[in-house]
């Protein structure tokens, strides 16, 4: 059992902490309080005496990089009292940068309103992990929406955090959560945050531009062992990877999309107003709940592949 808690069983043991807990709302969780940090530091940096560009990059800059600081400090303090004490600390804080569990829960739920409540009750579901409008969405709009929405966050929540964590720990990986959930809060391109939120949506998708295009093999490779089609999971992203309005979203979306033989992505709306997005996978067929369960069945084994590819590399590298 010790043996798992040296530095080189830190990845595999936040990675199976993640598996067994998910998210428990009863937790105190770092994340929210990145939340609260960026909607109570945003006033003061809007009245900031400079351009709204450049008060959003300080903001930015200065949550970024205080979570790191912050992160790095506790750890070495942790470190003074026992080493033991700081490797369990590094493992909490990484597993709260993960989201496996929390991201398959809330997807098969959806799959199981749509069959036990109908459409009515799972667009309740779907509005909690989607920000387009979903009102006049039936089953095959809110099955598509819920695989996108596992496609995307398998980067957001699984390949990029253990990415930095391998490279940097969990001082790297809350950073690179902090950046997320600043895009996720003000990384619009809206007339509140088109100029202030600009720095934090460009830092964000610097930061998963090699996490998401890495994703892009092991979820065909997942494909392959669960179903045989890794292959056209990997030429749809190939081909149709850059057909999103993210410079990051289409590549996991499209390998998704070869994987399970469906057309994702296209034209929605959005607070009313509808944006024009090109088609992924357009040769495919529609979604259907089932494919939910699929997506989901990709997504921890990519998960899985990922770990061993990150934790392999940094054991071989030390």
């Amino acid at each position: 059992m010790m043996e798992w808690l040296t530095p080189w069983g830190i990845l595999p043991a936040a990675f199976a902490l993640d598996i067994m807990l998910g998210d428990p709302p009863y937790l105190p969780h770092p994340v929210r309080w990145m939340g609260q940090a960026i909607e109570k530091l945003e006033p003061p940096f809007r009245k900031l005496n400079v351009s709204l560009i450049i008060s959003g990059a300080l903001y930015a800059g200065v949550l970024i990089l205080g979570t790191w600081l912050l992160t790095f400090l506790v750890l070495a303090a942790a470190h003074r009292i026992h080493p033991l004490f700081k490797t369990l600390l590094d493992i909490i804080l990484i597993y709260y940068c993960i989201s496996i569990r929390s991201l398959e829960d809330a997807a098969l739920d959806v799959k199981q309103c749509i069959q036990r409540d109908g459409v009515h009750a799972a667009k309740k579901k779907v509005a909690m992990i989607v920000g387009r409008d979903i009102d006049n969405y039936q089953q095959d709009g809110l099955a598509r929406a819920t695989v996108e929405t596992v496609a995307e966050n398998l980067v957001d929540g699984v390949t990029a955090p253990l990415f930095f964590a391998a490279i940097g720990g969990a001082p790297l990986a809350l950073a690179y959560k902090m950046a997320n959930t600043l895009d996720s809060m003000v990384g619009y391109r809206n007339q509140t945050y088109q100029q202030f939120g600009k720095a934090s949506a460009r830092i964000d998708d610097i930061l998963n531009f090699i996490p998401a295009r890495l994703s892009v093999p092991l979820i065909a490779l997942a494909a392959q062992m669960l179903g045989g089609c890794g292959m056209r999971s990997l030429k749809t992203a190939i081909c149709e990877g850059a057909n999103h309005a993210s410079p990051n979203a289409g590549y996991p979306e499209a390998a998704f999309a070869g994987a399970l033989a469906l057309k994702l992505n296209g034209p929605n709306y959005y607070n009313g107003k509808l944006v024009e997005k090109p088609y992924i996978g357009v040769r495919f067929g529609q979604s259907s709940p089932g494919h939910i369960k699929k997506a989901c069945d990709i997504m921890l084994l990519s998960s899985f592949l990922w770990l061993l590819t990150v934790w392999g590399v940094s054991v071989a590298i030390k």
